[in-house]
């Protein structure tokens, strides 16, 4: 695994403009999602690919990117 496997809670916070203790939230919530689907999560942490797809930000079907 890459050293940019993971996103922390400054980074997810700097990239969504949002405050430190809301992307707290952000980042439980999408780690709170990955666990309901069988994946291991690290707290404070959040996948970068899990995070990008949630956020519209990965490729998707019929979208030219």
């Amino acid at each position: 695994m890459g050293e940019n496997t993971f996103m922390r809670v400054d980074e997810v916070a700097k990239e969504l403009d949002i405050s430190k203790s809301y992307a707290y939230k952000v980042v439980q919530q999408l780690n709170a999602e990955m666990r309901e689907q069988g994946f291991l999560t690290i707290s404070g942490r959040v996948n970068r690919n899990y995070f990008m797809r949630k956020f519209c930000y990965g490729k998707t079907e019929g979208r030219n990117a």
